[in-house]
């Protein structure tokens, strides 16, 4: 999908139009969440840092580079379809799936870990903003690892080719999306203080 920009020169998005749509509109879903944190973290910026500091950085850091290695083999993969290596384009794909289901298992263990430390809802304003944002970037990596799923069955069925490959460009903007969120989300509930 070509975009012009009055007589500046046309800037191609990869993939779909429609998705990137979505993924605007789930960004500024994000950004006013984010903001909602910020602005939490300003009125009570020592409760933040002392119950920022009972989370496990380990697990944030490990899923950090779960994530963004998936995304380095989603751009692989549309790298491959674009020369026309669907088996290839297929092999990426299944290698970000199993990174991105990796990321899934040890949210969750990191989920039942915060449970038995008390991290709950309830137990204070960052622990409900840290679970609350990292339960919705959660699903959105579940639909991100379904709409990759799809993709790469597809692509190891053949159908995907240099020429048709806008699925494959479609689903890496998602996950690239899904990347960016939690980058965003581990500089704010385990890093910054």
């Amino acid at each position: 999908m070509s975009i012009a920009l009055g007589a500046e020169p046309t800037i191609e998005l990869p993939g779909d139009f429609a998705i990137w749509i979505f993924i605007f509109a789930e960004l500024l879903v994000f950004a006013v969440l984010f903001a909602a944190y910020a602005f939490a973290r300003s009125t009570d910026v020592v409760l933040f840092n002392t119950a920022q500091r009972a989370l496990n950085r380990g697990y944030g850091l490990i899923n950090t580079l779960l994530l963004l290695t998936s995304g380095y083999f989603v751009t692989r993969a549309c790298h491959a379809i674009k020369n026309g290596r669907a088996r290839v384009c297929a092999h990426w794909l299944s290698a970000a799936l199993g990174l991105g289901a990796g990321f899934l298992g040890l949210k969750l263990l990191e989920f039942h870990h915060d449970a038995q430390q008390g991290i709950t809802l309830s137990s204070n304003l960052f622990d409900m903003f840290y679970l609350c944002l990292t339960f919705f970037h959660f699903m959105h990596v579940v639909m991100g690892m379904a709409i990759l799923t799809v993709i790469t069955v597809k692509a190891y069925a053949g159908g995907y080719s240099a020429r048709e490959c806008t699925g494959v460009e479609t689903g890496a903007a998602y996950w690239h999306m899904v990347d960016l969120v939690w980058i965003i989300l581990f500089a704010l509930i385990y890093v910054i203080h």
